[in-house]
């Protein structure tokens, strides 16, 4: 008893802690706040300028234009493709690769698999993306807007285990790509390889040869995500060595495009809070500033993305600030913004009133997506969600099931909020708000035999093929449900419902687990138990909003 007593105290307080001082989580309308924000408005920004999960990033710099773009793994649609003006704001405006290649195989989740660390790059009029897929080789995709539509991927190099690729195009004429190594498929590591290329990346000779083998190099592990540029007549490859959550940035460099190759470390993360400071991509302004932009990785959130300053000392880049002048740099959580054109104050979307003809561009599917399986257009002003029989057999949990709409934590600390509406005659579904990592829980409800019964649900290690559990409430007694997930920083969270006037949560924390390579997703979902008779379910809207504005409507 007294630990039940306990775990309730626990959880008051954490409820409270995100509800604030609020009168009432119901009678006050919420002024619409976002939940993070790297630009300060003082001509300062901070760290992360993305609190959410852009893993890999890579920047490419056209004039005053930048775009990004990074892993999307087994999401679809994939590879992201952000724009900025100031490296600092940054605007979600399509995505290159709209269907994942091969089809049929990434029509079930694949998890950890997929797109893996990009490579963005302007050429000959063209942008230009690299990709991996460890599991098939490297592909390439292009165009003359990245806000339209891309080339359909052609696989360059085929390979297991080859990742991480990185195009240069020399001033001699001849044109290069090299790549790192994935163990886990190939069964070796730590290793970067040179491939001649032609000229339009059409074709890559087979049989390249290890430029850079950092098992020879000593405290040198995991070196991969490479970046190959040149400058000053050296040849450059920015490479992060150590592994994610605890690496640093190396940069070897050479005279020679096959070496050899100086290399030393040029950012660690010192006395910072940025834990792995790596991967990432250097960025030249119009203005004659150097930045770089890599990821850090942070759990359940993912690998969010930072922005450091660098210059350049006896031709070794310095990342970060270096102040005790030793040539190696440490991350900064604030700094002034770069000389570059004023640009508004933006934010990633995460809220969705489902209005417009189509999806914002926040959402994916956790594998290649059917338009059968939703629609904001049957009942304009709601996402319909249809329960589908060609994805029942994979719904014993939700980790294998395709048909789930996600999107990326968007920062430390905050409350999303859904209404799902019920349709008269609704039955054997079961659908509501996911948390969706290798743990995950959702709330929502169980439909069965007409009646609707609130409840949550979770699934521990669901990578196993874990059972999903449902836990009821109590019967829901109108056509429609507000649901609601707290997260706080570390992705540990709490849950629950609002019915009537009452708010009621699970009487047990969740902690948030990352899926695999990525941080955990939230989103939606409704799935049929047994035939579903194209049975669907409405969402009303989605809020994301900071937790000091809790009383949402």
């Amino acid at each position: 008893m007294k630990s039940k007593q306990l775990l309730n105290a626990v959880q008051i307080l954490f409820v409270t802690f995100f509800l604030g001082a609020c009168d009432s989580i119901l009678t006050k309308p919420a002024e619409k706040t976002v939940p993070w924000q790297a630009d300060l408005g003082n001509g300062f920004y901070q760290n992360p300028i993305l609190y959410a999960d852009y893993s890999d990033p890579d920047v490419v710099a056209v004039g005053d234009d930048f775009y990004m773009t990074a892993s999307s793994f087994n999401a679809a649609p994939g590879l992201p493709i952000l724009h900025s003006k100031d490296l600092v704001n940054w605007q979600l405006i399509n995505y290159a690769l709209p269907v994942l290649v091969p089809e049929n195989v990434f029509a079930v989740p694949q998890h950890g698999n997929g797109v893996w660390a990009p490579n963005i790059r302007y050429h000959d009029g063209f942008y230009w993306i690299f990709y991996p897929d460890p599991d098939y080789g490297i592909y390439v995709i292009k165009t003359q807007n990245p806000a339209g539509a891309w080339s359909k991927p052609t696989l360059i190099l085929p390979g297991k285990g080859l990742i991480d690729p990185t195009p240069l195009w020399d001033d001699d004429g001849k044109a290069y790509l090299l790549h790192g190594w994935a163990k886990s498929r190939a069964g070796f590591n730590n290793i970067l390889t040179l491939h001649s290329m032609s000229w339009d990346a059409s074709t890559v000779e087979s049989n390249g040869h290890h430029l850079i083998d950092a098992n020879a190099i000593p405290g040198y592990k995991t070196l991969e995500g490479p970046k190959f540029y040149k400058r000053n007549g050296y040849y450059y490859i920015f490479a992060p060595e150590g592994g994610v959550p605890v690496g640093t940035q190396a940069v070897f460099r050479a005279k020679n495009i096959q070496g050899p190759y100086e290399f030393k470390k040029v950012m660690v993360q010192g006395t910072s809070s940025t834990n792995g400071p790596h991967q990432g991509a250097w960025i030249s302004t119009s203005k004659g500033e150097d930045w770089f932009v890599h990821f850090q990785s942070r759990g359940a959130h993912g690998r969010i993305v930072h922005l450091q300053p660098m210059h350049w000392k006896n031709d070794w880049p310095v990342i970060g600030v270096d102040s005790d002048n030793d040539g190696v740099g440490n991350p900064v959580q604030f700094y002034k913004k770069p000389d570059l054109p004023t640009q508004a104050v933006s934010n990633l979307p995460f809220m969705e009133s489902f209005d417009k003809q189509s999806l914002g561009l926040q959402w994916q599917w956790n594998a290649n997506f059917q338009t059968r399986w939703y629609s904001v257009n049957d009942s304009p002003g709601y996402l319909r969600l249809f329960a589908t029989d060609d994805v029942a057999p994979l719904t014993q949990n939700l980790w294998l099931n395709p048909a789930i709409l996600l999107q990326k934590l968007p920062a430390p600390k905050f409350i999303a909020q859904t209404r799902l509406v019920i349709p008269e005659g609704a039955d054997n579904l079961m659908s509501g708000m996911v948390l969706l990592g290798e743990d995950y829980r959702w709330v929502g409800v169980k439909i069965g035999n007409g009646v609707a019964t609130l409840g949550f649900a979770e699934c521990r290690d669901a990578r196993s093929g874990c059972q999903e559990i449902f836990k009821p409430v109590r019967k829901l007694e109108s056509q429609e449900i507000t649901l609601r997930f707290f997260i706080n920083e570390g992705g540990l969270s709490v849950s629950g419902f609002v019915d009537g006037e009452h708010f009621e949560v699970n009487d047990e924390l969740f902690q948030a687990r990352p899926g695999r390579w990525v941080g955990a997703k939230i989103g939606l979902f409704v799935r049929a138990i047994g035939k579903s008779n194209g049975q669907y379910l409405d969402f009303d809207y989605f809020n994301i909003e900071a937790p000091t504005e809790c009383c949402m409507k």
